[in-house]
């Protein structure tokens, strides 16, 4: 019984390291509660007026960039707990919640306007149809993307740079193989985060896991 309570106390300590994490994540549950108890076609139609789409990008900016980020398309929460544990609290307890929300904002943001202006020039073009304006995007991943790519920052290297290569490997193939207005979204949310390097400074040694192994064997 020991070893539990031991465990639970660990775990609200972690949870309340990370606030600004895991009430998103709070929210992120209670939404995709309410999903499942919609029909499909209400469903589609109350995600796509809370989505980040030229259209309604272009009525109400403010509303539905706050609004696409409450929300999960697919469906599946469990996913995002993990995600959220293993990349967003880490960043929270590291930057601490002012400086992890502002990278997350920025790439939440900054992408979503980047990878539209980008579909609104492919529809002008002809090289999207016209349809496209009203196209269901909402979600979490953009952020997630920038925070990902914040953490580059975290790990000392010779570490980092394996960790970068992987992200780069992550979000830029899809862009390279048959990219997609959400695959330019996420490798420029990629970049936002790289770019989000002065609001790191001065939050302590980076994490060595060679250090780590070393402690752990005594």
């Amino acid at each position: 019984m020991g070893i539990f309570r031991g465990f639970g106390d660990h775990a609200r300590a972690y949870v309340r390291s990370a606030p600004g994490t895991y009430v998103w994540l709070a929210v992120l549950f209670v939404t995709t509660v309410a999903l499942h108890h919609m029909s499909p076609e209400f469903e589609e139609q109350f995600l796509r007026q809370r989505s980040t789409n030229i259209h309604e990008l272009s009525n109400d900016p403010v509303r539905v960039l706050v609004q696409s980020a409450m929300w999960i398309d697919s469906g599946h929460w469990l996913p995002y707990a993990v995600l959220y544990t293993v990349f967003h609290a880490q960043a929270e307890r590291w930057l601490g919640t002012l400086r992890w929300l502002l990278v997350c904002v920025a790439a939440h943001v900054l992408a979503t306007l980047i990878s539209e202006l980008a579909l609104l020039k492919a529809i002008r073009d002809g090289m999207a149809p016209h349809s496209a304006v009203n196209t269901l995007d909402i979600g979490v991943s953009y952020a997630l993307a920038g925070v990902v790519a914040v953490l580059v920052y975290r790990i000392a290297p010779p570490w980092r740079y394996l960790y970068l290569a992987v992200v780069l490997v992550v979000y830029g193939v899809p862009l390279l193989s048959t990219p997609t207005f959400t695959d330019l979204g996420h490798f420029v949310s990629v970049v936002i985060g790289l770019a989000c390097y002065p609001l790191v400074r001065g939050r302590g040694k980076a994490w060595n896991p060679k250090e780590t192994v070393a402690a752990s064997r005594g």
